[in-house]
Protein backbone atom coordinates (compact mmCIF):
# COMPACT_ATOMS: atom_id res chain seq x y z
CA UNK A 1 0.00 0.00 0.00
CA UNK A 2 1.21 3.40 -0.89
CA UNK A 3 0.73 6.71 0.76
CA UNK A 4 -1.08 9.25 -0.36
CA UNK A 5 -1.96 13.08 -0.25
CA UNK A 6 -5.04 14.23 -2.25
CA UNK A 7 -5.12 18.25 -2.55
CA UNK A 8 -8.42 19.64 -4.01
CA UNK A 9 -9.10 23.30 -5.26
CA UNK A 10 -11.24 25.35 -4.46
CA UNK A 11 -13.57 23.95 -2.58
CA UNK A 12 -15.76 25.09 0.82
CA UNK A 13 -14.66 28.95 0.47
CA UNK A 14 -17.39 30.27 -0.40
CA UNK A 15 -21.04 28.86 -0.86
CA UNK A 16 -20.50 26.90 -3.73
CA UNK A 17 -18.44 23.95 -4.43
CA UNK A 18 -19.36 22.40 -0.92
CA UNK A 19 -17.72 19.00 -0.45
CA UNK A 20 -17.85 18.00 3.15
CA UNK A 21 -15.25 16.27 4.54
CA UNK A 22 -17.12 12.87 5.69
CA UNK A 23 -18.47 13.12 1.57
CA UNK A 24 -14.68 13.62 0.88
CA UNK A 25 -13.73 10.48 3.51
CA UNK A 26 -16.57 8.23 2.01
CA UNK A 27 -15.78 9.01 -1.61
CA UNK A 28 -12.25 8.14 -1.05
CA UNK A 29 -13.20 4.61 0.60
CA UNK A 30 -15.61 4.42 -2.33
CA UNK A 31 -12.12 4.27 -4.28
CA UNK A 32 -10.60 1.57 -2.60
CA UNK A 33 -8.35 4.05 -0.69
CA UNK A 34 -7.71 3.13 3.20
CA UNK A 35 -6.92 4.52 6.11
CA UNK A 36 -8.41 7.84 5.15
CA UNK A 37 -8.32 11.28 6.80
CA UNK A 38 -9.07 14.49 5.83
CA UNK A 39 -7.46 18.20 7.15
CA UNK A 40 -9.29 20.89 8.12
CA UNK A 41 -12.02 21.91 5.87
CA UNK A 42 -10.20 22.76 2.85
CA UNK A 43 -9.95 19.97 0.89
CA UNK A 44 -7.16 18.09 2.32
CA UNK A 45 -6.79 14.10 2.74
CA UNK A 46 -4.52 11.27 3.40
CA UNK A 47 -4.91 7.82 2.93
CA UNK A 48 -3.56 4.53 1.48
CA UNK A 49 -4.27 2.78 -2.19
CA UNK A 50 -2.42 -0.10 -3.28
CA UNK A 51 -2.75 1.90 -6.89
CA UNK A 52 0.80 3.34 -8.34
CA UNK A 53 -0.79 5.96 -10.30
CA UNK A 54 -1.17 9.78 -8.32
CA UNK A 55 -2.95 10.67 -11.55
CA UNK A 56 -5.22 8.04 -11.96
CA UNK A 57 -6.28 8.41 -8.37
CA UNK A 58 -6.66 12.46 -8.96
CA UNK A 59 -8.94 11.32 -11.94
CA UNK A 60 -11.08 8.95 -9.87
CA UNK A 61 -11.41 11.32 -7.02
CA UNK A 62 -13.03 14.02 -9.69
CA UNK A 63 -14.83 11.70 -11.60
CA UNK A 64 -16.81 10.38 -7.94
CA UNK A 65 -17.10 14.08 -7.14
CA UNK A 66 -19.01 15.15 -10.45
CA UNK A 67 -20.80 11.84 -10.35
CA UNK A 68 -21.60 12.06 -6.60
CA UNK A 69 -21.72 16.01 -6.18
CA UNK A 70 -22.62 17.40 -9.83
CA UNK A 71 -19.27 19.40 -8.92
CA UNK A 72 -16.47 20.14 -11.33
CA UNK A 73 -13.21 19.94 -8.69
CA UNK A 74 -9.64 19.84 -9.96
CA UNK A 75 -7.98 17.27 -7.46
CA UNK A 76 -3.98 16.73 -7.01
CA UNK A 77 -2.64 13.70 -5.46
CA UNK A 78 1.26 12.91 -4.46
CA UNK A 79 2.49 10.03 -3.12
CA UNK A 80 2.94 10.67 0.76
CA UNK A 81 7.07 10.67 0.20
CA UNK A 82 6.90 13.59 -2.59
CA UNK A 83 5.32 15.48 0.19
CA UNK A 84 8.16 14.67 2.47
CA UNK A 85 10.27 15.60 -0.43
CA UNK A 86 8.89 19.30 -0.56
CA UNK A 87 9.20 19.82 2.97
CA UNK A 88 12.56 18.82 3.05
CA UNK A 89 13.24 20.67 -0.07
CA UNK A 90 12.08 24.10 1.70
CA UNK A 91 14.58 26.77 -0.08
CA UNK A 92 14.07 29.04 2.92
CA UNK A 93 14.46 26.76 5.62
CA UNK A 94 17.80 28.95 7.14
CA UNK A 95 15.06 32.15 7.47
CA UNK A 96 12.31 32.75 9.94
CA UNK A 97 9.05 32.68 7.76
CA UNK A 98 5.56 33.33 9.39
CA UNK A 99 3.85 29.90 8.19
CA UNK A 100 0.76 31.87 7.14
CA UNK A 101 2.19 33.76 4.98
CA UNK A 102 4.22 31.25 3.00
CA UNK A 103 2.51 29.01 0.21
CA UNK A 104 3.15 26.51 -1.58
CA UNK A 105 1.47 26.00 -5.34
CA UNK A 106 1.40 22.18 -6.08
CA UNK A 107 1.29 22.24 -10.16
CA UNK A 108 -0.74 19.65 -12.09
CA UNK A 109 1.73 17.47 -13.53
CA UNK A 110 5.79 17.82 -14.21
CA UNK A 111 6.21 21.44 -15.15
CA UNK A 112 9.30 20.76 -17.93
CA UNK A 113 11.26 17.83 -19.51
CA UNK A 114 13.46 18.44 -16.94
CA UNK A 115 11.33 18.01 -14.30
CA UNK A 116 11.81 21.00 -12.21
CA UNK A 117 9.01 24.10 -12.27
CA UNK A 118 9.24 26.27 -15.63
CA UNK A 119 11.94 28.64 -15.60
CA UNK A 120 10.77 29.48 -18.69
CA UNK A 121 7.46 30.34 -17.44
CA UNK A 122 8.98 32.78 -14.62
CA UNK A 123 12.02 34.16 -16.94
CA UNK A 124 9.78 37.12 -17.58
CA UNK A 125 9.07 38.29 -13.75
CA UNK A 126 11.60 40.61 -12.15
CA UNK A 127 11.94 39.45 -8.49
CA UNK A 128 12.34 42.87 -7.35
CA UNK A 129 8.79 44.34 -8.58
CA UNK A 130 6.94 42.12 -6.20
CA UNK A 131 9.51 42.73 -3.46
CA UNK A 132 9.09 42.08 -0.31
CA UNK A 133 7.48 38.63 -2.06
CA UNK A 134 9.84 36.01 -3.11
CA UNK A 135 9.19 33.32 -4.93
CA UNK A 136 11.52 29.85 -5.54
CA UNK A 137 10.98 26.83 -8.36
CA UNK A 138 10.49 23.59 -7.03
CA UNK A 139 10.34 20.04 -8.74
CA UNK A 140 6.54 20.30 -9.29
CA UNK A 141 5.58 23.20 -7.37
CA UNK A 142 6.26 26.98 -6.55
CA UNK A 143 7.54 28.10 -2.94
CA UNK A 144 5.85 31.38 -2.21
CA UNK A 145 6.72 33.77 0.36
CA UNK A 146 4.02 37.27 0.72
CA UNK A 147 5.44 38.66 3.93
CA UNK A 148 2.55 41.25 3.56
CA UNK A 149 -0.29 38.54 3.59
CA UNK A 150 -1.90 36.54 0.55
CA UNK A 151 -4.81 38.20 -0.25
CA UNK A 152 -2.91 41.58 -1.75
CA UNK A 153 -0.03 40.23 -2.97
CA UNK A 154 0.23 41.14 -6.85
CA UNK A 155 2.81 37.88 -7.10
CA UNK A 156 0.47 35.64 -5.51
CA UNK A 157 -2.07 36.72 -7.95
CA UNK A 158 0.50 35.65 -11.16
CA UNK A 159 0.50 31.89 -9.80
CA UNK A 160 -2.76 31.03 -11.84
CA UNK A 161 -3.26 28.18 -14.46
CA UNK A 162 -3.10 30.95 -16.95
CA UNK A 163 0.05 32.09 -15.96
CA UNK A 164 1.90 28.87 -15.02
CA UNK A 165 0.63 27.11 -18.04
CA UNK A 166 -0.77 24.15 -15.62
CA UNK A 167 -3.24 23.47 -12.75
CA UNK A 168 -1.97 24.66 -9.57
CA UNK A 169 -3.43 24.32 -6.16
CA UNK A 170 -1.71 26.27 -3.25
CA UNK A 171 -1.33 25.78 0.58
CA UNK A 172 0.12 27.18 3.25
CA UNK A 173 2.74 26.13 5.01
CA UNK A 174 1.05 24.64 8.10
CA UNK A 175 -0.94 23.06 6.06
CA UNK A 176 1.73 21.42 4.10
CA UNK A 177 4.27 20.37 7.29
CA UNK A 178 0.84 18.62 9.09
CA UNK A 179 -0.20 17.00 5.75
CA UNK A 180 3.60 15.54 5.35
CA UNK A 181 3.46 14.46 9.18
CA UNK A 182 0.02 12.86 8.66
CA UNK A 183 1.50 10.84 5.42
CA UNK A 184 4.46 10.04 7.37
CA UNK A 185 2.42 9.06 10.51
CA UNK A 186 -0.29 6.52 7.93
CA UNK A 187 2.86 4.91 6.29
CA UNK A 188 4.33 4.29 10.04
CA UNK A 189 0.94 2.63 10.56
CA UNK A 190 0.35 0.69 7.55
CA UNK A 191 4.20 -0.28 7.11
Amino acid sequence: MTTYVALLRGINVGTKQRVPMRTLRDLLSGLGCGSVRTHLNSGNAVFTHPGSDPDALAAGLEEAIGRELGLSVRCFVREGVNLRRVVDANPFADRAIDPARFLVVFLSGPSSSSGAARPDTFADLDPGAYAPDEFALGEREVYLICPDGIRDSKLAKLMTGRRLGEDGTARNWNTVTRLADMADETAEADG
